[in-house]
């Protein structure tokens, strides 16, 4: 099993808490070139769904979504907060109690969502279903307790997203898979996937990308990445330099976006 779909890994590894998930955000929040924000982006498109909605989220994070949008959230949504792991679910509620909303928290795999039929008018999958080990089994939960019209958004990257960070990766380890890690649910592949559980399915990109102008981040976000008992530290010192030389030689260091959503309707 692929460590990517491994939930053993995911909730006492990679997802046991906030911190890897945060080195991964923090890249991202300093050195996107779009000023306008992915998190805006998003709830554009969830803002037109319905003004009263009962919502929820899978593999919510620390909540990164609701906490940048926190101003715009409606009143009238009724929000659950889901996530496999306890120690992100811990770290969203850190991150939300201070907006003073009432959110809802809950430890859920997607495979298995515990509510009734027709439940949620919005059901929200932010960058998280690459992660689950059987997705024809989640997206026909997801079906199950979206009600009639209800509406999934399912945000992933495409096949290149990020394509320099998985070239430096491999770099630090080459016997090791570094595949895109949405590679069981892409831009690319994602709506014949959809189509199989939902009446209609539109996708949508949005243009970005990263001109990082410090090395220590994007360290941080290499070793967010991989165990470091996997790499030797010689291995890090030695990507640190080869960064640091080529931010002398330009303003900064380019890496491509290439992420997304999908609207799939019941």
């Amino acid at each position: 099993m692929s460590k990517l779909t491994d939930q053993s890994y995911l909730t006492t590894n990679q997802y046991k808490d906030a911190g890897n998930l945060n080195a991964r955000l923090d890249i991202h929040r300093r050195f996107s070139t779009n000023p306008y924000g992915w998190f805006n982006w998003v709830f554009d498109t969830l803002s037109k769904l319905s003004k009263e909605a009962n919502v929820l989220e899978l593999g919510t994070g620390s909540g990164a979504l609701w906490s940048n949008i926190a101003d715009k959230v409606p009143a009238q949504w009724n929000i659950t907060l889901s996530d496999l792991s306890q120690g992100m679910l811990d770290a969203a509620w850190r991150n939300l109690v201070v907006t003073g909303r009432n959110y809802k928290f809950e430890q859920i795999d997607a495979q298995s969502i515990p509510y009734k039929d027709e439940t949620f008018d919005i059901v929200i999958a932010n960058h998280m279903l690459y992660h689950v080990p059987d997705l024809n089994k989640a997206l026909a939960e997801i079906k199950r307790v979206l009600k009639k019209d209800g509406c999934l958004i399912a945000t992933t990257g495409g096949e290149s997203h990020m394509k320099e960070i998985t070239d430096w990766l491999r770099r630090l380890d080459k016997d090791h898979d570094f595949s895109p890690f949405t590679l069981s649910f892409t831009l690319e592949n994602g709506a014949e996937q959809l189509e199989k559980f939902f009446s209609k399915v539109t996708m949508s990109r949005y243009e970005d990308s990263l001109l990082v102008t410090e090395v220590g981040p994007l360290m941080d976000y290499l070793r967010s990445a991989i165990r470091s008992s996997e790499v030797s530290e010689d291995g890090f010192i030695k990507i640190k330099a080869d960064l640091e030389n080529e931010l002398k030689k330009d303003r900064g260091i380019f890496i491509s976006k290439d992420s997304g959503l999908f609207q799939a309707v019941k």
